[in-house]
């Protein structure tokens, strides 16, 4: 999955950057279409101001609860959790565009009428659900996230005490946090950034818990090239701390 793109802060406070690719390759004309055609109507927005708004109202048809993807890449992940849970309203942030464009190609293919698309940063968009609308993502994911090797990068992971805590406003007691990647290192720095922070519980039991993906967690084709590279990917699914 991709990172947040480099950004002027205006979305997130003075002094805010983000950084990774916003654009690879030219796209095709029929995704540059759907680009100008589809994403408006599908684009998340919340209310303006500070005042408090209910998640699911936003949503493009009545669903029973609001998920969250972070970083959805080319959009596998998202398209197969929400076709299978049509009740389900689902939120995907990914700032890449080329990556946005395969998953408006898919949703258009598959008529899927559940999804609403954040191109850009997440990070705005959590801070403002933690604070006016807590407590109301029954399930957030973080898949593959860019790890940023380099120790002078690491400030740049997605997972940091910051997002941790707003992850821990917005979801739903009960609710869970499912993170994947192939790196051993950010495995690592993610139980550290997760575990600190009391609201968030490790569901795991055995080695098998976090070897081996759930039947409702599909593979992803960042998952395949981790595996033929010989690399072992890291499942880690936490829970929300009753308040």
């Amino acid at each position: 999955m991709m990172c947040p793109a480099a950004h002027d802060g205006s979305a997130a406070g003075p002094g805010t950057r983000y950084y990774g690719r916003r654009k690879g390759r030219p796209l095709r004309p029929g995704r540059s279409a759907l680009l100008e055609r589809l994403l408006p109507t599908l684009r998340f927005n919340v209310p303006p101001g500070d005042g408090p708004f209910r998640l699911q109202d936003l949503c493009p048809k009545p669903v029973r609860a609001v998920w969250l993807e972070i970083g959805f890449g080319s959009g596998e992940h998202l398209v197969w959790q929400a076709s299978r849970n049509p009740e389900i309203g689902f939120i995907g942030a990914e700032p890449f565009v080329n990556g946005v464009a395969k998953l408006l190609a898919a949703i258009e293919r598959d008529k899927l009428d559940n999804i609403s698309i954040v191109d850009d940063d997440v990070r705005p968009l959590l801070r403002d659900i933690a604070r006016r609308a807590p407590a109301s993502i029954g399930r957030a994911f973080v898949l593959f996230p860019d790890p940023w090797p380099k120790s002078r990068h690491h400030k740049r992971r997605i997972i940091n005490s910051e997002t941790v805590a707003d992850l821990a406003l917005a979801l739903e007691d009960g609710a869970e946090l499912r993170v994947a990647s192939d790196v051993a290192d950010y495995v690592a720095w993610t139980l550290a950034h997760v575990l600190a922070d009391s609201a968030f519980e490790w569901l795991a039991r055995r080695p098998g818990d976090w070897r081996e993906r759930p039947d409702d967690w599909p593979q992803t084709r960042y998952e395949a090239k981790a595996i033929a590279d010989g690399r072992q990917p890291a499942f880690l699914r936490f829970r929300r701390r009753p308040r």
